[in-house]
């Protein structure tokens, strides 16, 4: 699983971005949930950079949101002044990403997506974000986790 092409491609986006951690860790089991991979790190759910892809207005957006939030959709379109927002399909985000429902990473897809970056996430020293595949996370910061999608600090819930 560390040989994965999307794991590499994570690994390869976190390096060539300057990370500081590019280390991937692959968990013994899927997390396809927040809750899950709280669990299964021993951490807080608000710890968790979901990585959620929306269809706005046929773009995908892709928001890290903290594990204990849900989005709000309605007000992500209204700043972003989009006329409908909404979950993406499955072939939506693998069209965009590269990469699967369960674990979509927030970098490595083959073009740059528009991302917002959740502000309830700066509350923790370190958040864990997906690796390219439900099993696989890694551990980052919230000022990193900016600076290597290019994304915008938002309040998404």
């Amino acid at each position: 699983m560390d040989n994965h092409p999307n794991v590499t491609a994570v690994r390869d986006a976190l390096k060539a971005a300057g990370a500081e951690n590019t280390e991937i860790v692959i968990l013994d089991e899927a997390v396809s949930t927040a809750a899950a991979a709280a669990a299964a790190l021993e951490i807080e759910v608000g710890q968790i950079a979901n990585s959620l892809i929306f269809d706005a207005d046929g773009e995908p957006l892709l928001v890290l949101t903290s594990g204990a939030h849900r989005v709000d959709t309605a007000k992500v379109a209204a700043e972003l002044g989009v006329g409908k927002l909404r979950r993406a399909t499955p072939e939506f985000v693998r069209q965009h990403t590269g990469q699967a429902i369960g674990g979509v990473a927030p970098l490595g897809h083959p073009k740059p997506v528009r991302t917002l970056v959740d502000v309830e996430l700066e509350r923790f020293p370190v958040v864990w974000a997906a690796g390219g595949v439900p099993r696989s996370v890694f551990a980052t910061t919230y000022a990193e986790l900016i600076r290597v999608t290019g994304g915008a600090p938002a309040r998404v819930a």
